[in-house]
């Protein structure tokens, strides 16, 4: 029996190494693992560059006037309060404070017209507006006898009205507020007595509808020129211009709280804990109507301790920047492993099944060619937005994939097969991200026909010895 020479052994090895198919698909789940740390660092640098965007809205913001939110008016009326308090031999003084009792209106109708306006700093966008805001409220006579106090102990000349105002630097011009016939005088205040809530913290550019929520009480305080319960007026109106950034929210105070917004922005999100009754939304602007009655959210019409809570129940429009390139490449990329492997499939396929052989570092250039996609689509998105951006770097790619595949696949027809694979898997991603609402039934429907299809190519595969009959 003749012996193998160790040389003989040492070339049946080599040539088993490179023709094993097991061998080949353990080197392609390398590849693709490897190629996971570039694509995590283009995601990383989507991410980074979405952060930037919000940084520069935030600075935009900051110099211009923030998120706004608007509650009242709220009626305060002072009175007196008395303590007797016993002293040494049977002697006794009276003290005297003052408290306030808080009312709120019967009735609160705001009508409000938003002039949108998109402010660019560098390749970035941000959206503020400027309001013409016209609020009207209807108190009733306020019953100091079911509040335990005595009518002749109330001040009617410190009576005043507050209304909440997230950032008093949006107010763009002064506020008219009138009470009957007569027109009130108005001055900011960072302490009203109430505490008022302030959406500070929803992003304008993402999906995420998670509000952080932290208590003011800036605004304006309206002193009321009374003398007595015979000056008591139920009608109050308020005319304000008002500048803000991205959102504009109302409280809704009211017994029954009306509110009629309108403007020329095509792109609202109607955010809250209140949804329209009625809204219209066309290119040309859109229109929303809210109605909110008392016993929606639970708020006393009257009580007399101060900083009584009136957040959590806001409700109103966010203005949506129309193109939200970054979110559709972040999920882009989500899909950039399925589509490498896809990719690497797909060779490996040719070459078992066409006799091709396909060596490692042509999987990595064209795995790296696969990575620096989503490189080209964040940069161009940034100037062209998402569509056209993923046209042209689809089409790069695809065009420079084919090319290269030119050096090992002889054949035209392969080349060309192969090539229009990468083109469809590009295109079937791309419906996925627009048809957002059938994402994941589409995806799921793609994947099992491509399965389907693998596995009908390779039916005539004989895997344990590298063959195809």
């Amino acid at each position: 029996m003749q012996t193998e020479s160790p040389q003989s052994l040492i070339d049946r090895l080599n040539r088993w190494l490179r023709e094993s198919v097991t061998i080949k698909l353990a080197s392609i789940g390398f590849l693709v693992l490897l190629l996971l740390i570039p694509s995590s660092w283009v995601s990383q640098l989507m991410e980074e560059r979405q952060h930037r965007a919000d940084e520069v809205m935030a600075e935009v913001a900051q110099k211009w006037s923030g998120n706004q939110t608007i509650s009242g008016p709220v009626l305060i009326i002072p009175f007196k309060r008395r303590e007797r308090v016993e002293k040494e031999n049977k002697q006794f003084e009276i003290r005297e404070w003052t408290e306030s009792t808080y009312f709120l209106p019967e009735s609160l109708q705001i009508d409000g017209k938003i002039d949108p306006e998109k402010l660019r700093r560098g390749i970035f966008d941000a959206v503020v507006y400027k309001a013409a805001l016209n609020l009207k409220a209807q108190f009733a006579a306020p019953d100091f006898v079911a509040l335990g106090i005595d009518p002749a102990d109330v001040v009617w000349t410190e009576a005043h009205l507050i209304t909440g105002i997230t950032d008093l630097r949006g107010i763009s011009d002064n506020p008219t507020m009138t009470s009957g016939d007569k027109t009130l005088a108005g001055e900011p205040s960072n302490n009203l007595g109430v505490q008022f809530a302030n959406n500070i913290a929803r992003p304008a550019n993402t999906y995420d509808d998670n509000v952080q929520v932290r208590r003011q009480s800036t605004g304006i305080i309206s002193k009321l020129a009374w003398q007595s319960a015979a000056d008591f007026q139920t009608d109050v109106s308020m005319s304000l211009p008002l500048k803000g950034s991205s959102q504009l929210y109302f409280s809704p105070l009211g017994k029954s709280t009306s509110v009629k917004i309108s403007s020329t922005w095509a792109n609202p999100s109607f955010d809250g804990d209140f949804l329209p009754i009625d809204r219209k939304v066309t290119e040309a602007g859109f229109t929303a109507d809210w109605k909110v009655l008392h016993y929606n959210r639970p708020f006393s019409q009257q009580w007399l301790t101060d900083n009584e809570p009136l957040d959590g129940y806001d409700f109103g429009v966010r203005l949506l920047i129309p193109v939200d390139q970054y979110q559709k490449s972040i999920r882009t990329a989500k899909y950039g492993v399925l589509l490498i492997l896809l990719t690497f499939i797909s060779l490996f396929m040719v070459e078992i099944m066409k006799g091709v052989r396909i060596h490692p570092f042509q999987y990595i250039l064209i795995g790296a060619a696969l990575v620096i996609y989503y490189s080209l689509l964040l940069s161009f998105s940034e100037h062209l937005g998402y569509n056209w951006a993923y046209l042209v770097s689809s089409v790069a790619t695809v065009v420079l994939v084919g090319l290269y595949a030119t050096t090992f696949l002889s054949s035209r027809a392969v080349n060309g097969l192969f090539t229009g694979v990468l083109a469809f898997f590009y295109g079937f991603i791309f419906v996925i991200i627009q048809l957002q609402d059938y994402s994941l039934l589409l995806g799921s429907i793609g994947l099992f026909l491509i399965v389907a299809i693998l596995m009908y190519a390779s039916r005539r595969v004989r895997w344990y010895n590298d063959s195809v009959h």
